[in-house]
């Protein structure tokens, strides 16, 4: 009865994928034909139009921070059917006297929340390891649970454990080896298990790879379990890893390299099959991105920074970028690494407009993230009103480089809380660009409980257009990541749908995070979300929410 149950709820998530996927498409063809396609016809979801030659080509890296295409010349229009529209730069921006704000996320106050506690993890001395050094954590739907892949002894081994609530965890005793919670058993560096929702094989509904001799290991799982003999990669250095590209529909490697002037840094590579596309070449993968100037040095070590991983997720309408920046090696402390974000809206071109580490590293001897601070593979997890970022910290051995005892910590942020364009005692505007929607009702992810919030509709030459007027508009004064906008005079936005608008938001004494239109009066935004999270049953938010004002 349990194996049906559980078929049961795999049907169910498909069809709920594929009615996603049906909307995106949807959303796509309703664009004027002459809009989706250019004279190479590559133009993206939310209007950009991809370069002829793709991926990019650069004959070096470029020293200075350089801004993305899509931000010089933005669409247009820029359709925004696909997730939630977030404030991370000037894209959907027209003009504004709202001040931008970046975020920082906030350690758990119970970190670590898993450590080193089993033979086979600390027998690795002096390095005990119980940490994701990308590995994975994901929310999995058929099961309920969430679901971390670990290194489970110093470079000794691959880990599993789960979670009803993504904080206390339990190490299940497994029959791969038995007696321990162990998935795979052999020297490995850094590793990425990425949850496939888009497979119709459940045999291959995990994917695994991991660093050893010279490349990847690449295998499949039905359970994250057990896992498929391993196929090879091309050749690459220690610390690669992968994710899955929704919006391109591509397993995209992100490959260690190392290049003059600028050490460690990334290679890309794009496979339309996890396995059969990842035997890569020599000089076949592009150079694509690194730190540059605008990385601040540490002033104890004076060091150029350098990019020492990159993990990547779709998160709502945009890729979200994890930088683990490398600021030098202390000769007497194990690396100061830290995670800091970077954005992007076409897949391959970084948008980092904030420099200081997201998720940083202590400088308190002691703590048990006083070192090397990186990313899980999968990125974060959309958890009730806050994401959830897991990561890596090493306690480190004093007066030497060693790692010390490894485990792994959570930080968070508020859902869409990476930016907010804010407005004091004087109350502010935002004007967007011309945007067009399929969707009827208008979201917003704002904290206005102390003032207000209102909004009104322009035309296509900034006319009002009744009676979604900012008179009409009913005030918002709550802190809210999902609050419909109304007016009054109009039951939704259906009569503009397929037109050519701009919105106008008024923001006093508080802060704008997000806006999307929703085809759903629950406010399901049909992005992406990361890793996923327990109200959700597929890779994107068909949900919104069931509590949503009506």
């Amino acid at each position: 009865m349990q194996v049906r149950h559980c078929h049961i709820r795999f049907v169910v998530a498909c069809l709920l994928c594929l009615l996603a996927c049906f909307y995106h498409r949807c959303a796509i063809a309703a664009q004027p034909e002459g809009e989706r396609e250019s004279a190479s016809g590559k133009v993206s979801y939310n209007g950009i139009v991809l370069p002829d030659e793709w991926p990019p080509r650069m004959a070096q890296l470029p020293r200075d921070p350089s801004q993305p295409p899509y931000l010089e010349s933005p669409p247009n229009v820029i359709p925004i059917d696909i997730g939630r529209q977030l404030f991370v730069d000037d894209f959907l921006v027209e003009h504004t006297t709202l001040t931008r704000t970046f975020h920082q996320a906030e350690y758990y106050g119970h970190n670590p929340i898993l450590k080193p506690d089993q033979p086979w993890e600390t027998n690795t001395a002096p390095n005990p390891c119980a940490m994701v050094f990308s590995d994975g954590v994901w929310y999995d739907p058929q099961d309920k649970l969430f679901k971390m892949w670990y290194m489970g002894g110093y470079v000794a081994g691959t880990c599993y454990a789960t979670s009803t609530d993504g904080i206390r965890w339990e190490k299940p005793e497994l029959d791969v080896v038995p007696g321990t919670n162990l998935v795979q058993q052999g020297r490995r560096d850094s590793s990425v298990v990425w949850l496939d929702h888009t497979t119709t094989n459940p045999q291959a509904r995990f994917k695994l790879a991991y660093y050893a001799s010279g490349g990847l290991l690449l295998c499949t799982s039905a359970d994250g379990i057990h896992w498929s003999e391993p196929a090879r990669s091309g050749r690459t250095g220690d610390r690669t890893s992968f994710f899955y590209n929704p919006f391109l529909k591509r397993w995209i490697y992100s490959i260690r390299t190392g290049v003059s002037g600028f050490g460690r840094s990334r290679l890309y590579w794009e496979a339309a099959d996890f396995l059969e596309d990842a035997n890569w070449k020599s000089g076949e993968p592009v150079l694509w991105t690194s730190a540059d100037s605008a990385d601040p040095k540490r002033e104890d070590l004076g060091t150029p920074p350098q990019l020492y991983n990159l993990d990547c997720v779709a998160y709502e309408s945009l890729l979200l970028g994890l930088f683990t920046i490398w600021r030098g090696q202390p000769s007497d402390r194990a690396k100061p690494n830290e995670v800091c974000l970077g954005f992007s809206r076409d897949g391959f071109h970084w948008d980092r407009p904030d420099r200081r580490a997201f998720i940083p590293v202590s400088e308190t001897h002691g703590d048990w993230n006083w070192g090397n601070v990186q990313s899980a593979g999968g990125g974060c997890l959309v958890v009730g009103e806050k994401l959830y970022f897991y990561v890596s910290g090493r306690a480190g051995v004093p007066g030497s480089r060693s790692s010390g005892v490894c485990s792994t910590g959570l930080a968070t942020v508020r859902r869409d809380g990476f930016a907010s364009l804010d407005a004091a005692e004087a109350e502010g505007t935002l004007t967007t660009r011309p945007v067009r929607f399929q969707g009827k009702y208008l979201f917003v992810n704002a904290d206005v409980d102390e003032g207000e919030l209102r909004v009104e509709v322009l035309d296509e030459d900034q006319r009002v257009i009744a009676p979604f007027s900012l008179e009409n508009c009913v005030p918002l004064s709550k802190d809210s990541t999902i609050v419909q906008v109304r007016w009054t005079g109009a039951k939704d936005l259906s009569k503009l749908a397929g037109k050519t608008v701009r919105f106008r938001f008024y923001v006093k004494r508080g802060s704008l995070f997000s806006f999307w239109v929703s085809p759903d009066a629950s406010g399901a935004s049909y992005g992406y979300v990361a890793a996923g999270g327990p109200e959700f049953d597929g890779p994107v938010d068909t949900v919104g929410r069931e509590t949503a004002e009506e």
